[in-house]
C-alpha cells in the first residue's frame, strides 16, 4: 500500500513539472558534461558568446559611437571614464573595439557559411561521382592549396579591391579548398555504409541519396570544420586589415586599429595597440578551443586535421 502511495505521489510530482523544464533538462545536462570534460572548450565557447553579444548589442554596450570625437580626451590612458583609453583622434578605444567585433563576426560567420556551402558541394560531388571527375577536382584543389594563402588573398584583393564584400568573397574561395578536402574524405567514409547500397538497390535517385543519406551524416564534420575555420578567418581578416586591404575606414577593424594609430603611437600610448591585439588573440583562441573540443566530442577521427586558411 505504501509503495502504491509513493508511486502515485511520484507521478503527481512529475505531472506538476512543466514540459519546458523536462525538455530543457537534457540540454543543460549535455552542456554541463561538455564543460566538465572540455573546460578549455567551454572557456572558448564563453569567449565566442561574449564576442557575439558585443557584435549584436554594440550600440548598447559601447559608451560612444565608433567615430565620435570627445573634446579634450586625446590619448587618455585607461581610466574609469575610458576603460581602454582614447586614441590620437580623441575616440574611445572601448567603443571602437566593441564595434570592431561586428566586423570580425560578420566576416567570420558569412565567410564560413559561403565556404562551407561551396566545400560541401565540391566534396560530396567529388566523392559520390568519383572517377575522372574526382581526380580532376582534387588536382585543382591540390594546386590551389599549394600556394601560400597570403599570396592568394593579396592577388584576389588586388583584383577585386578593398571592401567588406570583396574580403568575404576572397576568404570564402580560399577556405573552401581546404574544407572540401576534409568533407570529401568524410563523404567517402559515409559512401561505404550498407544503407547507401540498399538505397541504390531500391532505385532511389542520386539526388535523394545525397540529400537524405550522405549530407545528414556529414553534419558533425561540417560543424567541426566550420568552427575551427572561424579562428583562421578572423586572423586572416585582421591581417588584411593591417595591410590596408580590409574594411575601409571609418568603420573600425581590429587589424586596422593595430596598423594605424596603434603602431604609430606605440611608445606614447601603448594601449592603442594592446587592446585591439588582445581582442584578436582572444577571438582566435576562443574559436580554436571551441572547435578542438567539438572535434574531440563529435568526431575524434578528425584530430590533427587542419581546416583553417593559415598554414
Amino acid at each position: 500500500m505504501a509503495d502504491h502511495v509513493e508511486t502515485l505521489a511520484s507521478r503527481s510530482t512529475q505531472a506538476d513539472v512543466p514540459r519546458g523544464a523536462t525538455a530543457g533538462a537534457p540540454l543543460l545536462h549535455a552542456i554541463w558534461r561538455f564543460c566538465r570534460r572540455k573546460p578549455l572548450g567551454a572557456l572558448g565557447g564563453a569567449i565566442v558568446l561574449v564576442m557575439i553579444v558585443m557584435a549584436v548589442f554594440a550600440p548598447y554596450i559601447a559608451h560612444y559611437t565608433y567615430d565620435e570625437t570627445i573634446r579634450g580626451a586625446r590619448m587618455k590612458p585607461p581610466s574609469a571614464q575610458f576603460w581602454m583609453g582614447t586614441d590620437n583622434l580623441s575616440r574611445d578605444m572601448w567603443s571602437r573595439v566593441v564595434y570592431g567585433a561586428r566586423v570580425s563576426v560578420t566576416v567570420g560567420f558569412v565567410t564560413i557559411a559561403l565556404s562551407t556551402l561551396v566545400a560541401l558541394a565540391i566534396g560530396v560531388s567529388s566523392a559520390y561521382i568519383g572517377g575522372v571527375y574526382d581526380m580532376a577536382v582534387q588536382r585543382v584543389v591540390d594546386a590551389w592549396m599549394s600556394f601560400p594563402y597570403l599570396v592568394i588573398i593579396l592577388s584576389l584583393m588586388a583584383v577585386l579591391g578593398p571592401g567588406l564584400l570583396n574580403l568575404i568573397l576572397s576568404l570564402s574561395i580560399l577556405v573552401a579548398a581546404s574544407s572540401a578536402r576534409v568533407i570529401r574524405g568524410a563523404a567517402l567514409s559515409v559512401m561505404e555504409n550498407p544503407y547507401i547500397e540498399s538505397a541504390r538497390a531500391m532505385g532511389t535517385t542520386h539526388l535523394r541519396i545525397v540529400l537524405r543519406h550522405v549530407v545528414p551524416n556529414l553534419m558533425a564534420t561540417v560543424i567541426i570544420v566550420a568552427t575551427i575555420g572561424l579562428g583562421g578567418v578572423i586572423l586572416a581578416e585582421s591581417s588584411l586589415s593591417f595591410l590596408g586591404l580590409g574594411v575601409p575606414p571609418p568603420r573600425p577593424s581590429w587589424g586596422a586599429m593595430l596598423a594605424g594609430s596603434g603602431r604609430s603611437f606605440m611608445q606614447r600610448a601603448p594601449w592603442m595597440a594592446i587592446f585591439p591585439g588582445l581582442a584578436i588573440s582572444l577571438a582566435v583562441f576562443g574559436f580554436n578551443m571551441l572547435g578542438d573540443a567539438l572535434r574531440d566530442v563529435l568526431d575524434p577521427r578528425l584530430r590533427g586535421t587542419g581546416t583553417g586558411p593559415a598554414r
